[in-house]
């Protein structure tokens, strides 16, 4: 992450202040039952009891339980769908080694777009010419051959990179750098799934859609999230995991129609009726849009009562918007650490969205702003009238964000303080000064043993 010298002495400071705090824990119990230093994430581990809304109503074990013969070392897109076929429902552990290839052959092999669009009749440069708005005009959507063609073109796209993922699932990162490049991992309609330790990368569509009709000037529309919670699925847990759009970052997309070729659309969204969810200690990075929790303002979706979640000691660095966006849920996002930075890929817009119905509780949070916001652009009203916002930092002071995005609005549209409810599920909570060090440190995967003196073995 890029800092400036002031947040890289707060960091150092920090650091040298947690180990002097722990002195104990830095040295080894000979007792393994004893020893306060949290070990090495392994495959077998469930969600700890208490921690955030996923370890609610029964716990995440994913496939902690599973039997030999349903432990799978995958190295490929069609091993990794062979293992979660033949497993079914039953416990399972899928361990990845190095980085997956999704948009490839069975052999592992990557294949461009062209090479995917191949027998649909889809072509880039006959789309464009379309239904260029100069002739194709900005009252319509598309239809026809190209627009036909693409959508073709787009579910063999769709075929390669979507991977369901059924319950009882663990899916962990084996070694350093494991992980999936351009997969939509889909999590639908099942119960009990772990991700850990995997590098999610570069999730686009080839094909993305052009509408005309949206906003003023047009705009491209993308498919395919990293991961996807959706249709009532429920006890998942993200945790040690990174997501970034890198190697191609939005800043090098094309434009088209005086619109960017948009390529990504979401990093994690959890929808449709999705619930008890525990996203933790993940890295978000070069992403815009990243996690919706409803999508939609309609209530048929089954989203009233559902959309539990919890987002704690997450980093997100150079990112737009969307960290949540909430609708409906009651969402706990607690120690998670946010920063700005004049160079990166996506533009800022609002790290915490205030939606239709949602309850979002936004507490000991570390916000780097880096000079390009304030402290009221954190928040996004979208319909929603509440927030709770308590003990959060903003570029190292304590700032009430509630009151700060209140200050730059008239008073009928001012938040009021959610007194709906109050989280309680908080195995790991630090002080909101230890913070950005903290996630820092400690976020995203990791591999080997652990290193002490920082804290409790919720940091593993």
């Amino acid at each position: 992450m890029s800092r400036t010298p002031r947040r890289l002495a707060q960091i150092a400071a920090a650091s040298a202040a947690l180990l002097l705090l722990a002195p104990v824990a830095a040295q080894a119990d000979p007792d393994p039952a004893r020893d306060p230093r949290p070990a090495a994430i392994t495959e077998r581990q469930a969600l700890p009891d208490g921690d955030g809304w996923a370890s609610a109503e029964g716990g995440t074990t994913g496939g902690s339980e599973a039997s030999a013969e349903h432990v799978y070392d995958v190295s490929t897109r069609a091993e990794l769908e062979a293992a979660l076929v033949e497993a079914g429902d039953a416990p399972k552990i899928i361990r990845v080694h190095g980085t997956i290839e999704v948009n490839a052959d069975d052999a592992g092999t990557p294949l461009s777009c062209e090479e995917i669009a191949e027998g649909t009749g889809f072509d880039l440069d006959a789309y464009l010419e379309a239904y260029d708005p100069e002739t194709w005009g900005t009252e319509r959507e598309p239809e026809g051959p190209q627009e036909d063609a693409r959508a073709a073109a787009a579910q063999k796209q769709r075929a390669l990179i979507q991977i369901d993922v059924p319950s009882n699932t663990t899916i962990i990162g084996a070694e350093e750098g494991a992980g999936l490049r351009g997969a939509s991992l889909s999590i639908s309609g099942v119960d009990n799934v772990i991700l850990r330790n995997l590098e999610l990368s570069d999730t686009y569509d080839c094909f993305p859609a052009w509408d005309p009709t949206d906003g003023a000037t047009g705009a491209w529309n993308s498919e395919y999230d990293s991961v996807r919670i959706v249709n009532g699925s429920t006890h998942v847990w993200v945790d040690h995991c990174t997501f970034t759009d890198a190697p191609m970052t939005d800043d090098q997309l094309p434009e088209h129609f005086g619109s960017t070729y948009q390529r990504h659309d979401g990093a994690l969204d959890i929808t449709n009726g999705s619930d008890l969810v525990t996203v933790s200690w993940n890295r978000f990075e070069d992403h815009d849009k990243l996690t919706l929790v409803g999508s939609t303002d309609r209530t048929d979706r089954g989203d009233p009562g559902k959309l539990r979640v919890t987002f704690h000691h997450n980093l997100y660095d150079g990112v737009g918007q969307r960290a949540p966006r909430v609708r409906f849920g009651q969402v706990d996002v607690y120690n998670n650490s946010y920063a700005v930075r004049e160079d990166q890929s996506v533009g800022f817009g609002y790290f915490l969205g205030v939606g239709f119905d949602s309850h979002l509780w936004a507490e000991a949070n570390s916000f780097d702003l880096g000079g390009v916001a304030e402290a009221g652009d954190v928040i996004a009203v979208l319909k929603g009238t509440q927030v709770t916002t308590r003990g959060n930092l903003v570029d190292g002071r304590a700032a009430d964000l509630r009151a700060a995005y209140n200050a730059t609005v008239p008073e009928q549209e001012q938040l009021m303080e959610d007194t709906s409810w109050t989280p309680t599920l908080r195995a790991c909570v630090d002080p909101v000064q230890r913070v950005e060090a903290v996630v820092e440190d400690w976020s995203g995967p990791r591999f080997g043993p652990a290193p002490g003196g920082i804290g409790p073995d919720c940091r593993a």
